[in-house]
């Protein structure tokens, strides 16, 4: 029987060919489509940003020399030129003039500083407004004081100069880095290329969530929660989810995997234990996949291995167990640090040390992970370990590890936790 680490290293023995190949590639994608991804390359700014000298307030354009003699008392006057709106192009100061600019606008050139408009006399726009772009012919400003050169001036490439790195190759796109990119005038992101995974849902119990269970018929049957669940675990961890589902029979199961020739890996839920209809292990032993226990709980009955298809593909496969909380501790375990780590993201959970709220026993020869939820004393509650208990897992916000040959331990024990909430 394995570890649970010795099963996370053949998991990643496993998936090794998959992470070279990816780490080769890069991909080109639209900013729309890049959220979350991992820039492969590094990008330079193919633009300085800004572009222009704009203004950083309302106010007047001016020449700081203007204004080198304005006081209190013997305030400077000046004739107000053309104005500066926003997305003009860049205009020109005459000498001893002022030009009304906005909030972003171009600078135009021979001005070297803004004065604020509540600076000036009168502090408000004359005849600018509505239709009205230029001020009246004649229209004067006063300043009463001096100002320095550069004042609330935003510098040509004072954000980023042309040729200069904008983002490096690892960076995650979030917003910020997504704009950073849009302002420069790039519309696609070179990242890195994520695998796609298949996850299917075996069982002839599943019903498609919304079907109408029949009394009788469907009695037995359930509502197919694997399928949404481990879709939503891989695309959080940075894949793309293709989702199937297969009855109980093993030729239903192969040929599944053959209609989804562009995946790169395989993630089946249920048929892979002890039973009498293990429909996963009957189908997917006889190709290469191995199976059996691994030394946790829950999740315990395990598959992993390349699979040779009847088409001649070979298709690595990691097979979990069928009930909820087996399959998504089963990939916290062994696939969500490797789909995070090709993704280019930190590979594991926020780690942290907690305290008992109460006592816990454990089997002593499984590593097993429970269900808590973390207190705002600190203190961590921890759940029933039966792997049934769904709902307990979407209300908890961390997992317990309870590591092999602990049997019990008492209120306040000091315990590993995995944070789950962030």
């Amino acid at each position: 029987m394995r570890t649970h680490i010795e099963h996370a290293a053949a998991a990643a023995e496993l998936l090794a060919p998959l992470a070279t190949q990816l780490e080769l590639l890069s991909e080109t994608v639209p900013l729309s489509d890049a959220v979350g991804r991992v820039l492969a390359v590094d990008v330079t700014s193919p633009i300085s940003l800004p572009r222009f000298a704009n203004s950083q307030m309302d106010g007047y354009a001016v020449r700081a020399a203007d204004l080198a003699a304005a006081s209190t008392g013997a305030p400077v006057r000046l004739p107000v030129g053309p104005t500066s709106a926003a997305g003009d192009p860049v205009g020109t100061l005459a000498p001893g003039t002022a030009s009304p600019v906005m909030t972003g606008a171009a600078v135009p050139d021979g001005a070297d500083a803004v004065v604020p408009i509540e600076q000036c006399d009168p502090a408000h726009f004359v005849g600018i407004g509505g239709d009205a772009h230029d001020a009246p012919t004649g229209t004067t400003v006063r300043f009463s004081a001096p100002v320095a050169p550069g004042t609330f001036v935003r510098a040509v490439g004072t954000d980023i100069r042309e040729g200069a790195l904008l983002l490096p190759a690892g960076t995650r796109l979030g917003p910020a880095q997504l704009g950073s990119l849009a302002a420069a005038g790039i519309i696609g992101a070179p990242v890195r290329p994520v695998p796609r995974v298949l996850v299917l849902s075996t069982g002839h119990e599943l019903r498609s969530p919304g079907a109408r269970l029949d009394p009788v018929a469907d009695s037995g049957a359930i509502y197919d929660s694997n399928s949404t669940m481990m879709a939503a675990a891989v695309t959080a961890a940075g894949a793309i989810a293709v989702t199937a589902s297969a009855p109980d029979d093993a030729d239903a199961v192969v040929d599944a995997v053959e209609q989804h020739p562009d995946v790169d890996l395989v993630v089946t839920t249920g048929g892979v234990s002890a039973g009498a209809f293990e429909v996963v292990r009957d189908a997917l032993e006889p190709l290469g996949v191995e199976f059996g226990p691994v030394a946790m709980q829950p999740g315990g009955p395990q598959g992993l291995g390349t699979a040779l298809l009847p088409s001649g593909r070979r298709m690595p496969v990691l097979a979990f167990p069928g009930n909820p909380v087996s399959a998504l501790i089963s990939f916290e375990l062994f696939l969500r640090p490797l789909l995070r780590g090709f993704a280019g993201l930190p590979a594991r959970r926020r780690t942290e040390r907690g305290v008992l709220a109460h006592a816990v026993t454990s089997p002593s020869a499984r590593h097993q992970v429970r269900r808590g939820t973390v207190r705002a004393d600190g203190s961590v509650e921890v759940g029933a370990p039966s792997s049934h208990l769904l709902h307990a897992y979407a209300t908890a916000n961390a997992l317990v590890q309870l590591p092999v040959g602990v049997d019990s331990l008492p209120a306040g024990a000091e315990v590993e936790i995995w944070r789950i909430d962030d």
